[in-house]
């Protein structure tokens, strides 16, 4: 990967009547990354995507493309770009076929070329059966892959991608997501907005976290996670038929450890130093309270964005079952 910035947004701001979307939003994007833009629904993830791509016009701040100033005209890095939205822009009464031959053709490519290239892409994406059925009738799994296809059918080397795999089908959404994934690996620079956290965690290489239009922090994953490394953290899974003994017991017999009743019997257990198992299973025993497994936890970006943004993972959760909305 070599030092050009791919995209480099300064001081972004949008508002909507009284709401505040984005507030001087800033980042830089190198060429050849896999940037992540992770936050709940109405972040203001969309809203920066539509200013990225040329969609929306922001009420303060730059942009740059590629090197290009895309702040006095959105559309001067359409060239180089594809973008993938939210909500498919494809058409439901023309075939898959059909669909990316158009797009095809409103960036230039002739005929031959763009009949190859849709055949290529169709096959890659599995959808070569159904070539020639109309678009309105495909899954939503198989309109998604299409509206990717369709973002990429150019070769772009940079792709922006709005909450791709969100309310589609888990196999839909692995292949997706390898999708992703083979084409960072082929140099493709990538700016993908989630709010999946392990989605994040498992494709991007730098993170920014965005909550109520503001950036509250950019960095690697590894660095994300580093700090949390120093914490050590344990998992107990109880016999079902057993209550969890009350905070204040655990906390007053291991005043050194911080407890947290998870869901099905589980209680997690943090700590600074090292965690003995023997101890808190005889004391449990002694409730008696069975242990079933003891098991150390690595922690994941999904704690890391919970300490940082104070948001439970279990929103960003709930967010996910939601369609579209305006993040």
């Amino acid at each position: 990967m070599n030092g050009m910035i791919a995209i480099a947004a300064d001081g972004l701001a949008k508002r909507f009547g009284d709401v505040q979307a984005v507030a001087d939003v800033s980042f830089e994007v190198r060429q050849g990354e896999l940037f992540g833009f992770l936050g709940p629904n109405g972040a203001g993830k969309t809203t920066t995507i539509n200013m990225l791509t040329g969609l929306a016009r922001p009420d303060a701040g730059t942009i740059r493309i590629a090197g290009i100033d895309c702040t006095p005209d959105p559309k001067a890095a359409q060239h180089l770009i594809g973008i993938v939205p939210d909500e498919s822009n494809l058409y439901p009464e023309l075939t898959g076929f059909e669909n990316l031959c158009f797009c095809a053709a409103l960036y230039g490519m002739n005929k031959a070329e763009r009949e190859t290239r849709a055949r290529e892409l169709l096959d890659t994406f599995g959808l070569g059966k159904a070539a020639g059925r109309k678009f309105g009738g495909y899954s939503k799994g198989m309109k998604r892959k299409l509206t990717i296809a369709a973002g990429i059918i150019h070769n772009p080397p940079l792709l922006f991608l709005d909450e791709p795999t969100t309310g589609i089908d888990v196999s839909s959404a692995r292949q997706i997501r390898q999708i992703i994934a083979d084409s960072h690996r082929s140099g493709t620079t990538i700016f993908l907005t989630t709010h999946y956290i392990e989605e994040a965690e498992r494709l991007c290489g730098r993170i920014a976290f965005i909550v109520s239009g503001k950036i509250v922090c950019t960095d690697t994953v590894e660095n994300l996670i580093q700090p949390m490394q120093e914490k050590h953290v344990m998992q107990l899974s109880l016999f079902k038929a057993n209550t969890a003994p009350g905070h204040e017991k655990l906390a007053a017999a291991f005043p050194r450890l911080v407890f947290q009743d998870l869901s099905n019997g589980q209680i997690r257990v943090e700590s600074d130093g090292p965690i003995s198992v023997a101890p808190l299973v005889r004391f449990l025993e002694e409730e008696a309270i069975e242990v079933m497994e003891a098991r150390r936890i690595r922690p994941s970006l999904e704690d890391v964005f919970v300490q940082i943004t104070g948001i439970e993972a279990d929103a960003m959760k709930k967010e996910k079952e939601k369609a579209g909305g305006g993040g």
